[in-house]
């Protein structure tokens, strides 16, 4: 343990030895629950797609174990500039299939309202016209097209469920929806 503890810290070890210390310190920090991976990219040198710590400590410990096999096999002081290049082009290759584990923020869509409640906002909806306002997720409202089934009208002020959209006709499918005090 000692001979590779003297490799370890010595040169042309020491150059990646360090950094890989702190990448250990910053994933036990993340393990323990004091730190977040955090959302952002690595977008710089090909590495867009995946967490920058996911990025950086998959090139610094591949540089590193490339470094420990260049210093065995050769004694030239320029070994960490080759394994440096060598850990970017792994750690490319490791990211790709990474980028589509890493879920991609979710785009709002239409679909988003279907289930939620409604408000009539015109002076009714029925099968052929009528409009209600709908509060988003994120606290927004909108006001959007509705159409009733059947011979249901609804009148300004009631509520209304939705249930279905019609991308077709690009309006939402509603029913009357009393709510219980």
């Amino acid at each position: 343990m000692g001979e590779f503890l003297h490799v370890a810290f010595s040169y042309p070890m020491a150059v990646f030895t360090y950094p890989l210390i702190v990448v250990v310190g910053y994933w036990l920090t993340v393990v323990t629950g004091l730190f977040d991976t955090g959302e952002h990219d690595a977008p710089w040198l090909g590495f867009g797609g995946v967490p920058a710590g996911v990025t950086l400590s998959l090139l610094i410990a591949i540089a590193w174990l490339l470094t420990l096999i260049g210093s065995q096999l050769t004694t030239l002081p320029v070994v960490p500039l080759p394994a440096l290049a060598g850990g970017w082009l792994a750690t490319r290759a490791l990211v790709a299939p990474l980028r589509r584990l890493v879920p991609r923020e979710r785009q709002p869509s239409r679909g988003d309202f279907v289930g939620q409640m409604c408000v009539i906002r015109t002076g009714r909806a029925g099968a052929d016209f009528g409009q209600a306002e709908v509060t988003a997720a994120d606290g927004s409202s909108a006001v959007i097209q509705v159409r009733t089934t059947g011979q249901d009208t609804l009148s300004r002020g009631d509520s209304a469920l939705i249930f279905e959209y019609d991308a077709e006709g690009e309006f939402f499918w509603v029913m009357p929806y009393e709510s219980e005090h």
